[in-house]
C-alpha cells in the first residue's frame, strides 16, 4: 500500500460520511443553528483550537520528522486561529485522534482530520461567498490549501513510515475512525437540534 491507497481507500470507505460532512448542515451543527458570521467565525476558531491542542501534544510525544510534522501543524492552525474568541466546543473527532498512540496511527489520524477539515472549509469558503464577503471567502479558501498541502505533507511521512501490512492497516484504521468520529458528532448534534442529518444541503 501506498500514502494514495490508503487515502483513496478512507474516501472510498466514507465515501458517504465525508459528503454529508461537506455540507451546510456542518456549520449548522458547529454553531448550534446560528448560522451567523459572529458564530461561523467562533466555530470555525473552536476547532482551531482543538487542532492546536492535538498536534501541540503529538509534537512533544514524537521525534524526529514525525514530531516536525505535527509542530507545524499545530502552528498552522494557531495562525489560522488568531485572535479569534473559540466557541465553547467539543469534538468527537479529536477524542479520536487524542487516544492515537503510534506515530503511524497518528499520521493516519492526520489523514482523516485533513479529509475533514478541508469539507469544512469548502462550507466556511461557500458560507462568506454567500454573504458577499470575498476577503474572508479568500482567507478560508487559503486555509483549505494549507491543509490539503498537510495532508500531502503527512502522505509523504506515511509513505517512508509504515514498514508492512501492519503499519499500514493501523494508519488507515485510524483514518476511518477519525472520520467515522466527525461524522458521529455530526449526527448526534443535528438530531439534538431536530433537523434531520441525512439529507443533504
Amino acid at each position: 500500500m501506498t500514502a494514495a491507497d490508503l487515502i483513496d481507500a478512507v474516501r472510498d470507505d466514507k465515501q458517504t460520511e465525508l459528503s454529508r460532512l461537506g455540507s451546510s448542515k456542518t456549520l449548522y451543527a458547529d454553531t448550534r443553528g446560528e448560522m451567523e458570521p459572529d458564530a461561523i467565525h467562533a466555530a470555525a476558531a473552536a476547532r482551531e483550537a482543538a487542532a492546536v491542542d492535538t498536534f501541540e501534544a503529538w509534537a512533544d510525544d514524537e521525534s524526529d520528522d514525525a514530531a516536525g510534522l505535527f509542530a507545524d501543524a499545530a502552528a498552522d492552525a494557531d495562525g489560522r486561529l488568531g485572535d479569534a474568541d473559540p466557541a465553547d466546543r467539543a469534538f468527537h473527532m479529536h477524542d479520536e485522534l487524542d487516544g492515537l498512540e503510534t506515530t503511524v496511527e497518528r499520521l493516519g489520524g492526520l489523514v482523516g482530520w485533513t479529509l475533514v477539515d478541508k469539507k469544512v472549509k469548502e462550507q466556511l469558503t461557500g458560507f462568506f461567498t454567500g454573504q458577499a464577503d470575498p476577503q474572508t471567502a479568500s482567507t478560508y479558501r487559503s486555509a483549505g490549501g494549507e491543509v490539503v498541502e498537510l495532508r500531502e505533507d503527512a502522505a509523504d511521512l506515511l509513505d517512508s513510515t509504515c514498514d508492512g501490512d501492519d503499519d499500514w492497516d493501523a494508519a488507515e484504521a485510524a483514518a476511518v475512525a477519525v472520520v467515522a468520529a466527525a461524522y458521529d458528532d455530526y449526527v448526534e448534534t443535528l438530531e439534538e437540534l431536530g433537523v434531520n442529518p441525512k439529507d443533504v444541503c
